[in-house]
């Protein structure tokens, strides 16, 4: 069964946060409520495209194949896997075609708030 509770998410964030120095993110009663509400109007269309936020949040949009026992952490994992092309030092990014940085860079932003968008399909 999927895990999905707040230090689900709070947890893989904090972890890739410490690797590199950056304080810890918290839980956000009004940011999960925002992202919950997104994620409700993409549900109908399945739609994988970031919300209108004005550049309020930052955001990271996983999106796993159905059928897959999907998890926060599961979602995390994948973001945080980008790390290995981004260069702290310069704030720059290596990344092969088709590949990027920039969920990486959102998990250890210094902003206040993540916003993450979970899209779990069964």
């Amino acid at each position: 069964m999927a895990q999905n509770s707040a230090k689900d998410y709070v947890d893989p964030h904090n972890a890739a946060r410490a690797e590199v120095g950056v304080g810890p993110v918290h839980w956000d009663d009004t940011v999960a409520a925002y992202a919950q509400g997104y994620a409700n109007q993409r549900r109908g269309d399945c739609k994988l495209q970031h919300s209108d936020s004005g550049w309020k949040y930052g955001e990271n949009i996983f999106w796993g194949p159905a059928g897959g026992d999907w998890t926060a952490a599961s979602a995390v994992s994948l973001w945080v896997k980008e790390k290995q092309w981004y260069n702290h030092g310069s704030n720059s990014c290596s990344a092969p075609a088709g590949k990027e940085c920039g969920h990486y860079t959102q998990v250890c932003t210094t902003f206040l708030y993540i916003l993450v968008i979970v899209v779990l399909l069964k």
